[in-house]
């Protein structure tokens, strides 16, 4: 079935994929300078994880009580569960950077982060488009999405094997790779919003 007009749901992912965005920028932007810094940056992104559960549960809600929906209502779901993946994801990391007290970012968190913010560019970009009823332009932002996850993924590898090389603190060790690993996780979840639309894709055009 085609999509034909905006409706609520269509409202609801938009606002979800600007709160992704907005907290990934926040994330990227920060600027650590002591462990007190960690405090303030780990509740923000608190606060960015809360509003985004409360989309969540409005979406639920109007999936539950909506009679027809223009897309199937699993997929609306499964795009909504896997936009809020990348919240959570990014949530958990700045709570690890401050029950860790790590208040300097090494090069490949950065490189990591930067390529997260502009996956969350490109959900916001693809979400749009999907608000508009454009489907079959979602597949190039779908496609650099993935992109981004590679990269990720090769970033992790090339952390991993530098901080196993060069670091002799154990602990640190475990804190480091947790990080990287979440980071790298936080572009799977990207990557999974971006499967989701092409599943959309493929069933709507």
């Amino acid at each position: 079935m085609a999509l034909k007009k905006k409706d609520k749901f269509s409202i609801f992912l938009t606002e979800i994929a600007a709160n992704i965005k907005e907290s990934a920028y926040y994330f990227a932007d920060y600027k650590l300078n002591n462990v007190s810094d960690l405090k303030i940056f780990s509740e923000k992104m608190k606060e960015y994880e809360s509003k985004g559960d409360t989309f969540v549960h409005e979406v639920i809600m109007e999936l539950n009580n909506a009679f027809i929906t223009q897309i199937e209502r699993e997929d609306i779901l499964s795009l909504t569960m896997s936009l809020d993946d990348v919240l959570d994801g990014l949530e958990n990391t700045a709570a690890l950077f401050e029950m860790y007290s790590i208040t300097q970012a090494d090069e490949y968190m950065l490189k990591s982060v930067e390529a997260i913010r502009k996956s969350t560019d490109e959900i916001v970009e693809a979400i749009a488009l999907l608000s508009d009823k454009k489907l079959l332009p979602i597949r190039e932002h779908a496609i650099k999405i993935k992109d981004f996850e590679s990269k990720c993924d090769a970033i992790e590898r090339e952390a991993i094997k530098h901080l196993f090389e060069t670091e002799k603190d154990p602990i640190r060790i475990i804190q480091y790779k947790e990080i990287y690993e979440e980071l790298e996780k936080i572009s799977d979840y990207c990557q999974s919003v971006a499967n989701t639309l092409e599943t959309i894709i493929m069933k709507n055009s």
